[in-house]
């Protein structure tokens, strides 16, 4: 222990160097411009976790500012750690092993963020914006600050201008089942697929199970439709169906 320690007190050349190695400390950490530039470094990265959680937070989406904003400041920090054993004389290593070792755990947090509900999936915006957040803290952290202004402005602007293209060219479609109960076997399912595409309903998938001893027949459809989807009209005009006794949908 003691011959490796005089061996890396060795590699100094400065008195003042040389002194804070037998204490195990680094002279720039207590110099005021690298603390000015860390606290720089970090209340950007605050800036970019709040634009990107009042983003999430308009969509009402789970994911939001204290998320985002500590997943940013986090991999600023880990990212200022890097840069700090890049240049540590006493304990070298890889400065890219951290690097890394974010990128991975925050794709382990992303992933958390993706639900299946029913048939349906959700989160994978706001995996990608956690993954966006923690690489605009990254780059904070070695100090690209306009490379990070630009890529955050650019976000935003997309997460606005494509959301509303996407409802205009690409209107999104919702997976359900659409569930009929009739209290007749002997009904005529073409129609009952005529009023339900009239809609704006594609029918993807029918199961029908018939129950003999009452009489009564169960039809299953799985649909995709548009989110603004009338569900409600449909129900109505499927109620003029005499037979009919229940009509219900799951997602």
């Amino acid at each position: 222990m003691q011959k490796n320690l005089l061996h890396g007190i060795k590699l100094v050349q400065s008195p003042l160097e040389h002194s804070l190695c037998l204490s195990y400390k680094e002279p720039f950490v207590f110099d005021v411009d690298f603390i000015t530039s860390c606290s720089i470094k970090i209340a950007a990265s605050c800036v970019c976790g709040i634009l990107l959680g009042i983003e999430r937070k308009s969509h009402s989406q789970v994911v939001g500012l204290r998320t985002l904003v500590l997943i940013s400041v986090s991999s600023t920090l880990l990212s200022i750690l890097s840069v700090f054993m890049a240049e540590n004389k006493l304990f070298p290593g890889d400065p890219t092993r951290i690097a890394a070792g974010v990128a991975s755990g925050i794709g382990f947090l992303g992933g958390g963020t993706i639900i299946r509900q029913g048939l349906n999936i959700k989160g994978l915006t706001s995996a990608a914006i956690i993954w966006a957040a923690s690489a605009l803290g990254m780059a904070l952290g070695v100090g690209l600050y306009v490379q990070v202004a630009l890529v955050l402005i650019v976000l935003l602007i997309l997460l606005k201008l494509l959301e509303k293209f996407e409802w205009m060219w690409f209107p999104s479609e919702r997976i359900k089942t659409l569930h009929l109960i009739f209290s007749d076997d002997d009904i005529n399912i073409t129609e009952i697929e005529k009023s339900i595409k009239e809609g704006g309903i594609h029918i993807t998938d029918m199961n029908i199970e018939s129950v003999y001893a009452e009489h009564v027949l169960k039809l299953h459809f799985l649909v995709r439709s548009p989110r603004e989807t009338d569900i409600i009209s449909l129900s109505k005009k499927l109620r003029e169906i005499p037979t009919l006794v229940e009509f219900s949908v799951t997602e």
